[in-house]
């Protein structure tokens, strides 16, 4: 599940220009030290030219990530997760989670990222009054977005991250305005009152069972979860796919249309696009929906080589 984007990679003390192998080794640091430090800050996230601001606690401890992250404008909203996955959330943050598996979780690999990705050391800067060192992960095709990642020197986080488009234009902005590395209690990342407990929808089948598949892909996307559940507008069911190149992600959704008149769409919100397209199938007609965090062209042909009929395991 992803509430917002929180990239967690490393930096280090380098000297300017750094190469590209220097580049290389803080993407190494960052497979090898992931969601395994304890922290507490204050970030503010812009989207769409909106502006949120939230506190976030991360503990590590025994093997085991706790993450709560409280939203601190407009009506309070928090979610408390486990290795990952939401163990609760409030009212607000439940509407938008309930129906949603968390995403399979993913171990970095920098050697096969770079096919995809051109990392490069662009800089110092500082955030949060805190020394950082800037970090440009630039995509090699046209078919996934670009980061600007600043990272602190001390704990090699990530206290700021841009997120680009294919003409450097800003997408989404995290930024940490406060940010303190260190021990966390474990009462501070426990869920308030109102944070409610969210289950996983019943009835869904083995990922084995799926019996759809992607023409085409992106180089470098592979399967990584799927499940089929209940439609909440319809008696059909809806087969999820999700899909991953190790940075970034969509979702596929496939659901029976059942002789309903539906129309193409497609919109963008920051980042985010979603493309629905209604495919014929020896069963009927499907309304084919992808959303995620890439380019819309590349959302509509992901949508448009959709098929049935072959069985795909998750990698």
């Amino acid at each position: 599940m992803r509430v917002m984007p929180l990239f967690v990679v490393l930096g280090g003390w380098l000297s300017m220009p750094a190469s590209a192998a220097e580049a290389d080794v803080l993407m190494q640091r960052l497979a090898d030290a992931e969601k395994k430090q304890s922290y507490q800050g204050t970030f503010v996230y812009e989207r769409n030219g909106s502006f949120s601001s939230h506190s976030v606690w991360q503990l590590v401890k025994e093997r085991q990530l706790h993450e709560r992250l409280l939203q601190l404008d407009g009506p309070a909203a928090e979610v408390v997760m486990l290795n990952g996955k939401i163990q609760c959330a409030s009212e607000d943050m439940a509407s938008q989670v309930r129906e949603v598996t968390p995403w399979r979780q993913q171990q970095l690999e920098p050697e096969l990222l770079s096919k995809w990705y051109n990392f490069q050391v662009i800089g110092e800067s500082r955030v949060a009054g805190r020394p950082t060192v800037a970090l440009a992960v630039r995509p090699r095709d046209q078919h996934r977005y670009g980061f600007e990642l600043h990272l602190d020197r001390e704990t090699s986080l990530p206290l700021k991250s841009l997120l680009l488009d294919e003409s450097g234009q800003l997408l989404e902005r995290f930024q940490f305005t406060h940010f303190a590395p260190g021990s966390v209690a474990a009462a501070e990342v426990k869920g308030g009152a109102d944070c409610k407990s969210v289950s996983v929808p019943a009835g869904q089948a083995e990922p084995a069972s799926i019996q759809w598949r992607s023409d085409w892909l992106p180089d470098g996307f592979q399967l990584i979860d799927s499940s089929v559940r209940p439609s909440p507008a319809s008696k059909e069911s809806v087969t999820w796919l999700a899909y991953g190149d190790g940075i970034a992600r969509v979702s596929v959704f496939i659901e029976p249309l059942g002789g309903a008149v539906v129309e193409d769409a497609r919109s963008q919100m920051g980042p985010t696009v979603a493309v629905s397209k209604r495919i014929s199938t020896a069963g009927g007609d499907v309304m084919v929906t992808v959303i995620g965090e890439i380019p819309l062209g590349t959302a509509e042909r992901i949508a448009l080589s959709m098929r049935s009929g072959v069985d795909q395991t998750p990698q």
